[in-house]
């Protein structure tokens, strides 16, 4: 998924950015509402983390600017105010779910990825399989397999796997894969797609009469099987 965390606290902002991405998903932070709200309404999100009290814009109007826009994105509230009115309150403007601080960032990892199945559940037509070649991945239960067989992957693994099922067929550059898979919008200069590229074909491709995931020299990666 991408998440966006709206959070003025930074200590707070990156524990929660920290988690999110060690479970697999990409993060963008806002530190204020006005900053928030325009990357909500802007920026394609499968879910978005919001602070009640912040600056510039409060967390209910920004609520209430969605909605009111029909953007219905999962909304998780995580704020200190934790009476019932203030959840009521909060419900009533548009989220979706209300967390209170302090909070277990796997228990808020765990929310979202409710959150984000109930929407998938509930969108006609809304795509939970992918299939390349005899590989199927499992969106809702976050499970692949080949031939039958299971693949464990860790949750970076499946992300990347995933942007490149999702693009089978296609040349898959490595901008692309920095951008999609690890949020990066700069060349870090690091060998960390070689690593992940090098074990996830271990995994999918092991045993396999057909290799799946081939190079392509010079320009990147492609998902599919080889063709003539």
């Amino acid at each position: 998924m991408r998440i966006l965390v709206v959070e003025d606290d930074r200590e707070v902002a990156r524990f929660i950015e920290r988690g999110l991405k060690e479970a697999g998903h990409a993060v963008d932070l806002a530190a204020d509402g006005r900053d928030g709200l325009f990357l909500a309404m802007s920026e394609p999100y499968q879910a978005i983390v919001l602070d009640r009290m912040l600056p510039q814009v409060d967390g209910l109007a920004i609520l209430r600017a969605l909605r009111g826009s029909k953007i219905d994105t999962p909304v998780l509230i995580l704020s200190a105010l934790g009476d019932v009115d203030d959840r009521v309150a909060g419900l009533r403007a548009g989220s979706d779910d209300y967390l209170i601080k302090p909070f277990a960032v796997s228990e808020l990892v765990a929310r979202l990825e409710v959150l984000q199945r109930r929407v998938s559940a509930n969108t006609a037509g809304a795509v939970t399989t992918l299939r390349v070649a005899d590989l199927e991945m499992d969106l809702l239960k976050r499970s692949v397999k080949r031939s039958g067989n299971k693949i464990d992957l860790q949750p970076k693994e499946f992300q990347l796997l995933e942007f490149l099922m999702r693009h089978a067929d296609q040349v898959v550059t490595r901008t692309m894969l920095l951008e999609g898979v690890w949020d990066y919008h700069f060349d870090p200069r690091t060998n960390v797609i070689d690593v992940h590229i090098s074990n996830l074909r271990a995994k999918i491709d092991r045993g396999a009469t057909q290799p799946l995931l081939h190079t392509i020299r010079g320009s990147g990666y492609r998902l599919g099987l080889a063709s003539d």
